[in-house]
């Protein structure tokens, strides 16, 4: 049976344009994702994402609300993906866990996603016509 990982992600608005982080290591190194990671033992996700866009920029966020829930399931784990829209209280960000950043148009293409993150992406852009 495959493992299940559970995560929380932030769509994180300024204006007109989202962030998004390419990863640095793992099998998805060089992809594009949206920022955030594993659940600790009893945090809701809005604890989980404050937490870890704290730890992977040194930045505050404020959560504006639910996105959705995203599955996908990978060759060798399956993952559950809670995802909110947040915006930044503080305006410099350092990277600890990812190669670069972006803040990009929603309806931009031609990104290489992390293949979980496309879904979220689509989910986005569903909510935000």
């Amino acid at each position: 049976m495959k493992k299940k990982i559970h995560v929380v992600a932030s769509v994180i608005e300024n204006k007109d344009k989202i962030l998004i982080a390419r990863r640095n290591y793992g099998e998805f190194e060089g992809l594009w994702e949206f920022p955030g990671g594993k659940y600790e033992l009893g945090e809701s996700g809005e604890d989980a994402l404050v937490r870890e866009i704290q730890e992977e920029f040194d930045a505050q966020i404020v959560i504006k609300d639910f996105l959705c829930t995203i599955e996908h399931d990978y060759d060798s784990f399956y993952l559950i993906m809670d995802c909110f829209i947040c915006t930044l209280k503080t305006d410099e960000l350092h990277l600890h866990d990812h190669s670069a950043i972006r803040w990009i148009d929603c309806k931009e293409e031609n990104i290489e996603w992390v293949p979980a993150d496309k879904k979220v992406i689509e989910a986005y852009r569903k909510n935000h016509k």
